[in-house]
């Protein structure tokens, strides 16, 4: 199906479904979860029958990067019908939707790559526990300070689980050419950010203190200018490298093989595709600004 065709059969399975949980006792906060799962299922169905069908890689690609965006056009039309959105809401939705859409390349990779699963922190303390006792146990000094030594550093570890678990887990991970990439994925950094920054420090040191090499990377959805100054404390920290906005479609593209910055200009179109009813209230409420991708 052509993009048009495809929204089309969208909508047509989300109205009936929309007039069958219509009669339940349902919230309408219970109808938008549950319309948001369905257009979920949805997308999902087509994608197992385009995985079928064994094209090449890359118009495998294509055709599921359609379907997702698809799937977005209609679940935002119908969540919108039974519960408006409101700004905070939308921005925040818009950006929950990138993330994935980004990550496809890397699942149908043109380029050679591999996902992996990211270490636990408990693995990476005990083995950078044995390294630290067996680097203090060969040094010329006593014993006395060589027991002070493992004493700050047992205190160091202490203190950083204070602050709570540390899960080195990022949105993605991926190994090519011999290294590893960690990637967390963020629409934008806002007023709120010390926290996570502070965890994003920690979590990017660790990674940097194994024995691989660790490349530590953030991909955002906003340009750099758009950010406040939280970022720029990442991005001067020497832990992370930043990719904002048009540098981060051109680092997919990179890893990948695959452009999906030109992707989106030929396939996506927020303002035509979504329904006249929709759109009309996003302009109404200052939202269609946040449709940019």
């Amino acid at each position: 199906m052509n993009k048009k065709q495809l929204i089309a059969e969208f909508r047509e399975q989300m109205a009936d479904y929309l007039e069958e949980i219509s009669g339940t006792s349902k919230s309408f906060k219970e109808r938008a979860t549950a319309l948001n799962n369905r257009a979920e299922k949805i997308k999902e169905k087509y994608i197992e029958q385009i995985l079928l069908i064994g094209d090449p890689i890359e118009i495998q690609l294509e055709h599921v990067l359609l379907a997702t965006y698809v799937s977005y056009v209609v679940m935002l039309e119908y969540r919108n019908s039974v519960w408006p959105y409101e700004y905070m809401a939308f921005s925040r939705r818009i950006g929950e939707l990138w993330e994935p859409m980004c990550k496809l390349p890397f699942e149908y990779p043109l380029n050679i790559l591999s996902i992996y699963i990211p270490p636990n922190i408990e693995d990476v303390k005990n083995t950078l526990k044995k390294d630290i006792n067996s680097l203090v146990s060969n040094l010329s000094i006593d014993e006395a300070d060589k027991n002070k030594l493992l004493l700050y550093y047992q205190s160091i570890w202490a203190l950083i689980d204070s602050g709570g678990n540390i899960n080195l887990t990022l949105d993605l991970h991926f190994e090519q050419e011999e290294e590893f990439f960690d990637v967390d994925y963020k629409s934008g950094f806002s007023s709120n950010e010390k926290g996570n920054t502070n965890r994003l420090l920690l979590v990017a040191s660790i990674y940097k203190s194994l024995p691989e090499i660790h490349n530590i990377l953030m991909f955002l959805r906003q340009k750099e200018e758009e950010n406040n100054h939280y970022l720029q404390i990442l991005k001067k920290s020497g832990l992370w490298d930043v990719y904002c906005a048009d540098e981060a479609y051109e680092k997919i593209r990179e890893f990948t093989g695959f452009d999906i910055k030109n992707w989106m200009i030929e396939n996506m179109d927020w303002h035509n595709d979504i329904s006249p009813e929709f759109k009309k209230y996003l302009s109404d409420n200052d939202l269609l600004k946040y449709l940019t991708w």
